[in-house]
């Protein structure tokens, strides 16, 4: 799905500037001139939702709370809105820059670059303290997991992007920023394998 929507509200932000905000089950916008465009902001909407407790997770329930229930579900908003279209507006900008050179000043990148960081910005704050809200457990052997159901996917997702754009506003090679971008694709992918989100 992608993240420019027809069916939009408008949310005020502080600044005095108004942003469109996601609205659920919204249909995406046609892209212009294959360049990225801003995406709205998300904001959480109740819905029916639940987490999936397949085995082994159906053993750790008990240890799954409310907040990371509420923080899982809002987390999966964001995903199923604008997950694929952040991704390839990632992956247009690092093709953007290796098809000039590695230059970060060319136009076309200088274009595509202030979108995309501010896309990849805005989606850190949503998902950052969701995922970080996430219960993190640890087993007999000390090692830690997550009680529910793909929150380490979630978690892995938000600390990879947040490499990402880092590495991009660092102006660094996309060779340095590549594993790190290939690494949230996988967790993207597994999320949406999961059927977690649906």
């Amino acid at each position: 799905m992608g993240g420019r929507f027809r069916r939009a509200t408008v949310a005020f932000v502080l600044t005095g500037a108004f942003v469109p905000a996601v609205t659920v089950g919204a249909q995406p916008l046609p892209d212009h001139d294959g360049m990225p465009q801003p995406l709205p902001v998300v904001v959480p909407a109740p819905s029916e939702w639940e987490p999936k407790y397949p085995f082994p997770y159906d053993q750790f329930r008990h240890f799954v709370t409310e907040r990371d229930v509420t923080a899982e579900r809002e987390m999966c908003q964001w995903f199923n809105a604008q997950f694929f279209e952040l991704k390839d507006q990632i992956e247009a900008l690092n093709n953007a820059i290796i098809r000039h050179n590695g230059s970060f000043d060319a136009p076309e990148v200088r274009q595509r670059f202030d979108v995309v960081t501010a896309n990849l910005d805005q989606s850190l704050a949503f998902l950052g303290p969701r995922a970080q809200a996430l219960t993190q457990a640890y087993d007999s052997a000390g090692d830690m997991y997550f009680p529910i159901y793909q929150g380490d996917a979630f978690y892995a997702l938000w600390q990879q992007l947040s490499n990402v754009s880092n590495g991009l506003k660092a102006r660094q090679p996309t060779w340095f920023t590549g594993p790190s971008f290939l690494h949230a694709q996988r967790m993207g992918n597994k999320i949406s394998r999961s059927n977690v989100c649906d």
